[in-house]
């Protein structure tokens, strides 16, 4: 892979270099990528003590793992509003080799392959064609990991490895109609600046089918919630596949390749992977006899507020309120229990904002004095809710469950 967007120093970009000057320079990005306040919080699951560190452009966020960065958005930020603040968007890296500074007008996506005439294209380039803009979940595929039972490995993450943006860019079907891909294309891959400390580490590649790489919905973003992506959200341009789980949203996207096969690296043949039936999980401890590649998001949705071992007043009115979302129909309906299911009631939606956003949800409850039990679930355009209980899989993917909060009234 060409490696020559990499800056050598000359113009570093404008504005993160400035957000560091009170730092010094040296403290931004050092590799490994170091902390520049701590604190800490213990999420709801097993072993849930984290750091709570802020990065550069980045508010304090939970840490799940340090190198390569993985970047939990506290929960609390949910509850401000459905767009995440791109200081507070979670972070989610597969190998340690971070981009830490990147030379804009240098930086080149390459498209090659299959293709009639191959593309060197400028992020100014990018934005001399037809735009589009919409708001998308980025979700990752282990978001909500920690909460397994019984638990399985990789980053124990809470309820926050995910947020919801606008993004502006480029449709992909322009760019590969652009460049003229061959009839014979089954895929196309991705690949971004990110790299290997090791030499036997596979390098991060992923992979769409050329139908959906052509569906006029995925996207090179160039802007999030109408700035520059930050550095470590993928900055100056990444993929957003609108309604599918962030592994294939490539960060610091450099080479687009079309290719008549499929592609059978570790991570698409290997990594990310789902049982390959309806609910994409298998008994606890049990191992699937087939898999696919993981891909759209189930249907999801939370309360935010009140919160966990929150206490309000018993017998007055109060108001809960969460978000829901799916991959890509839309939600239809909510619907809220704060007798641990017994009895349920529709919620109001509050504004749509697209079919790939997340749906602000309210309602209005009071309760006796005591325990209870809050339970929220949403039904997509299609029919789809969520499980009373929760799905497994070895990999921890894709939780779909029926989300409780405990509350005291008192």
């Amino acid at each position: 892979m060409d490696r020559s967007n990499a800056s050598k120093g000359a113009r570093s970009r404008r504005g993160f270099l400035q957000h560091a000057s009170a730092l010094g320079a040296s403290a931004l990005f050092a590799a490994p990528l170091r902390a520049l306040a701590a604190d800490s919080v213990t999420l709801p699951i097993g072993n849930g003590m984290r750091p709570v560190v802020a990065y550069p452009q980045k508010r304090p966020l939970i840490v799940t793992t340090s190198r390569p960065p993985q970047l939990e958005t506290p929960f609390e930020v949910f509850d401000d509003g459905v767009v995440t603040p791109n200081d507070a968007f979670f972070v989610r890296y597969h190998l340690a080799g971070v981009p830490t500074t990147i030379d804009v007008d240098s930086y080149r996506i390459t498209v090659k392959g299959k293709v009639a005439t191959p593309l060197s294209l400028s992020v100014a380039d990018l934005k001399t064609m037809d735009a589009i803009e919409y708001y998308a979940v980025n979700q990752c595929s282990g978001n909500s990991r920690g909460f397994f039972e019984p638990r399985v490995a990789g980053g124990q993450s809470g309820n926050g490895a995910m947020g919801n943006a606008k993004w502006r860019g480029v449709p992909l079907k322009s760019v590969l109609a652009r460049a003229g891909i061959d009839a014979s294309v089954r895929q196309v891959t991705f690949n971004g600046l990110d790299t290997p400390v090791l030499p036997t580490t596979p390098d991060f590649v992923k992979a769409l089918d050329v139908d959906h790489a052509m569906d006029g919905e995925v996207m090179i973003a160039y802007a999030m919630n109408g700035a520059d992506l930050p550095m470590l959200n993928g900055y100056p341009v990444r993929l957003v596949v609108p309604g599918w789980y962030g592994t294939y949203w490539m960060k610091h996207l450099t080479e687009i390749t079309a290719i008549e096969g499929t592609l059978s690296d570790f991570w698409m043949a290997t990594a990310y992977r789902i049982p390959d039936n309806a609910c994409a999980c298998v008994a606890p401890g049990a191992p699937p006899t087939k898999t696919v590649p993981i891909n759209r998001f189930d249907v999801r949705s939370f309360t935010t507020n009140p919160r966990d071992g929150a206490t309000v007043t018993a017998n007055a009115p109060f108001t809960v309120r969460g978000i829901a979302f799916d991959g890509g129909f839309g939600i239809r309906h909510v619907e809220v229990s704060t007798d641990g299911g017994s009895t349920w009631r529709s919620a109001t939606l509050g504004a749509d904002l697209g079919r790939f956003s997340f749906r602000e949800w309210k309602t209005t409850a009071s309760v006796p004095a005591g325990t209870h039990e809050i339970k929220v679930r949403a039904i997509n355009a299609i029919g789809n809710s969520q499980p009373s209980e929760p799905l497994w899989n070895p990999a921890g993917y894709m939780r779909n469950v029926v989300e409780t909060t405990r509350i005291r009234a008192a």
